[in-house]
C-alpha cells in the first residue's frame, strides 16, 4: 500500500470522526426543540443573566436619575470628622489645612428619586452646608436646599428648586439581593461625574463600626470618594442600595445602605425633616459561646440585657438584666446588631410581644415602644457618648483593628473628642483605644459605660489607653 495514500486515508477518516464527536456533542446539549434537558448545565457565558454582555443599556437607562452634587461650607479644623464616615477611612475626600477656618468645597453624588427633585443622597455629604449645588448629566445646573437629615443611618433627601419633568430612578427590594448578584455604581468619585462601575454582591449585613444600624451590603463594584450618595444598581436598573463607605486600605470593598432602609425614612425626612425611632429602653450585648452557657441556651443567638434604663418600657414590661432576647414583635433577633434596628422601626405607642430566656425558660412579656431621644442610645450595643467627658466612643470592630493594626479586637475605640472637653484637656484623640478604666478591663461599650457610671461624681477617672501600637495611662476630670 502506498505509504501517502495511506495517511491520507487515515487522515480523513479522523477528520469526518471529529465532526460526528462534534455534531454529536451539539446534538446532545439542543434538541430540536431548542431546549435544554435537565441533566445539562447551561454554563456561563457573556450575555447570559450571569455574565452581562456589557452594562451599556443599563447606564444610558438609569444615567438622568444621578446628579453630582457640589458642596460649600465654612469650616474648622475641629469640624473636619463631619466630612468622613467612618472615623479611619475617608467617604467624603482628602482634607488638610492649618487655617483656623475656611471655605471648603466637596463633591458627593445622589439619585432623583421623584419628578419635582427629590433626590436621595449621604448625610455627610451635605450636612452644616452653607450651599448645595446639583448638576444633572444634562449638564443643567440647580440649587438645592436640605429637606431632612438622619446621622444614624447617614441618609438626607434635599430637593433642587425649580427643577421639574425629572426622571426619577426606580426603588427596588434590597431584600431580594443575593450575593453573587451583579450591581452598577454610578456617581462622582473625585469630581468625575457619570462614572460607572461594575461588580457584585460580596455580602450582606456588613457592620462596619459607623453607626447603630449597620446593615451595609459590601460591593466590589469600584467606590471612591464623591460616589457617596450615588446609587447602587441592579440588572431590572432599579436602586438597591445608597453607595456610603469605603476602607481606605482595602481594595475592591465598598459598602452601599441597602434601599429599604432608605424607603422606611424617607417619608418622615420629606415630612418633619427627621426620624422617629422606637425606643425599648435596654442595653444589650453579643452572645458568646461561653455566655451561651452560662444562661442555658441550646444555640449562640439572641440579646444579652446588660442594663435596664430606669422606667423605660423594658423595666415597665418586666425585662430584666440578664435576660436573653430572642425574638421581638414576631421577629428573630439573631444577635445584639438586629435588635435595634427593628426597635428603631417600630411606631413609638405601639404594643409588642418581647420573648426572653430567662434562667433557661422562655417567657413572652409585652412592652409599649417609647420615642428614642436623639442623646438616648440604649439599644445602640456599639456607640456611646459622655458628655461630662466629651467623648464619644464605640467597640472596636475587625475592621478598625485591622486598620489601626491592632492584634487584640476587643475595646472601645474613640470617636469623636469634643473641643474644650475634659477629654480635649487631658489630649484624648480619635482613634485611641481604651483598654482600661480605673485599672479593670474594658472590652465592649457596655464595660465602658458601667466603669464611668460607676465612679464618684467629680472624681478623676484613669484610663489606659493604647495610641500608635503603644500604651499609655491618662487622667480624666469630667467637668
Amino acid at each position: 500500500m502506498n505509504p501517502k495514500k495511506n495517511f491520507k486515508t487515515i487522515f480523513i477518516a479522523l477528520f469526518l470522526a471529529g465532526i460526528v464527536i462534534a455534531t454529536g456533542h451539539g446534538m446532545t446539549l439542543a434538541s430540536n426543540t431548542g431546549e435544554l434537558p435537565e441533566s445539562v448545565s447551561p454554563g456561563v457565558f457573556a450575555g447570559s443573566p450571569m455574565v452581562p454582555a456589557n452594562f451599556s443599556d443599563l447606564a444610558d437607562q438609569v444615567r438622568d436619575g444621578v446628579v453630582n452634587i457640589q458642596v460649600t461650607q465654612t469650616i474648622s479644623n475641629a469640624e473636619l470628622p463631619r466630612f468622613r464616615r467612618h472615623p479611619f477611612g475617608e467617604f467624603f475626600g482628602p482634607f488638610g489645612d492649618s487655617r483656623p477656618e475656611r471655605k471648603q468645597e466637596g463633591v458627593g453624588s445622589g439619585c432623583i428619586i421623584s419628578p419635582d427633585g427629590y433626590i436621595l443622597t449621604n448625610n455627610h455629604v451635605v450636612e452644616n452646608a452653607d450651599q448645595i449645588r446639583v448638576k444633572l448629566a444634562t449638564g443643567k445646573e440647580f440649587d438645592a436646599r436640605v429637606i431632612g437629615l438622619d446621622p444614624k443611618t447617614d441618609l438626607a433627601l434635599i430637593r433642587m428648586d425649580g427643577a421639574s419633568d425629572l426622571k426619577p430612578l426606580k426603588l427596588g427590594d434590597s431584600d431580594a439581593l443575593r450575593v453573587g448578584n451583579w450591581v452598577v455604581a454610578i456617581g462622582s468619585p473625585f469630581g468625575l461625574e457619570q462614572t460607572v462601575t461594575a461588580g457584585i454582591v460580596s455580602a450582606k449585613g456588613r457592620v462596619i463600626g459607623s453607626g447603630p444600624y449597620d446593615n451595609f451590603i459590601q460591593t466590589d463594584a469600584s467606590i471612591n470618594p464623591g460616589n457617596s450618595g450615588g446609587p447602587l444598581i441592579n440588572l431590572q436598573g432599579e436602586v438597591v442600595g445608597i453607595n456610603t463607605a469605603i476602607i481606605a486600605s482595602g481594595q475592591g470593598i465598598g459598602f452601599a445602605i441597602p434601599v429599604n432602609m432608605a424607603r422606611e425614612i424617607v417619608p418622615q425626612l420629606q415630612k418633619t425633616g427627621h426620624v422617629i425611632r422606637g425606643m425599648l429602653g435596654v442595653r444589650i450585648q453579643d452572645v458568646t459561646p461561653e455566655l451561651a452557657k452560662y444562661f442555658g441556651l441550646d444555640e449562640i443567638r439572641g440579646a444579652i440585657v446588660a442594663m435596664v434604663v430606669a422606667d423605660g418600657p423594658a423595666e415597665k414590661a418586666g425585662i430584666l438584666q440578664g435576660d436573653v432576647i430572642v425574638t421581638f414583635n414576631g421577629q428573630a433577633v439573631a444577635d445584639s446588631k438586629d435588635l435595634p434596628r427593628i426597635v428603631a422601626a417600630t411606631p413609638v405607642g405601639e404594643t409588642v410581644t418581647v420573648q426572653v430566656i430567662r434562667e433557661g425558660k422562655k417567657i413572652s412579656l409585652t412592652a409599649m415602644i417609647g420615642e428614642m431621644k436623639d442623646e438616648d442610645a440604649s439599644e445602640n450595643p456599639d456607640d456611646s457618648s459622655h458628655k461630662s467627658l466629651g467623648v464619644s466612643v464605640q467597640n472596636l470592630t475587625p475592621q478598625i483593628a485591622d486598620e489601626l493594626g491592632l492584634r487584640k479586637r476587643t475595646g472601645v475605640v474613640v470617636t469623636d473628642v469634643e473641643p474644650g472637653s475634659a477629654a480635649a484637656e487631658a489630649r484624648l484623640r480619635k482613634g485611641d483605644v481604651i483598654r482600661e478604666v480605673n485599672r479593670k478591663p474594658v472590652t465592649n461599650v457596655t464595660d465602658f459605660v458601667r466603669e464611668i457610671e460607676q465612679t464618684e461624681s467629680g472624681k478623676g477617672l484613669l484610663f489606659l489607653i493604647e495610641r500608635n501600637q503603644s500604651t499609655m495611662f491618662v487622667t480624666i476630670t469630667p467637668k
